[in-house]
């Protein structure tokens, strides 16, 4: 089992990669800061899944909380949670 790479309270940054084939990071979401508010325990990687991989990766999903505001503009004063795998994810600076 992969051990997870985020805790709950740790600030992270999504990719801003748009693969040529699908995933479940939302556009919405991409190169946005958020904060890791559960870990989803690990489950196969859905865009390995999607294209017919027979040993899809297995990693680390995590439940990522950003301020609405952030991903759509004014008004504000709530959240969007997304379940994000680990390796849409990276340390924000």
């Amino acid at each position: 089992m992969t051990e997870p790479r985020f805790a709950v309270g740790d600030r992270v940054r999504t990719s801003t990669v748009d693969p040529p084939h699908h995933t479940r990071l939302p556009r919405y979401a991409r190169g946005h800061v958020g904060e890791v508010v559960d870990v989803q325990g690990t489950w196969p990687l859905a865009d390995d899944r999607a294209r017919g991989l027979p040993e899809p990766r297995v990693e680390p999903v995590y439940t990522v909380r950003f301020p609405a505001e952030d991903l759509w503009g004014p008004p504000g004063g709530h959240w969007v949670h997304v379940e994000l795998w680990e390796s849409y994810l990276e340390v924000a600076t």
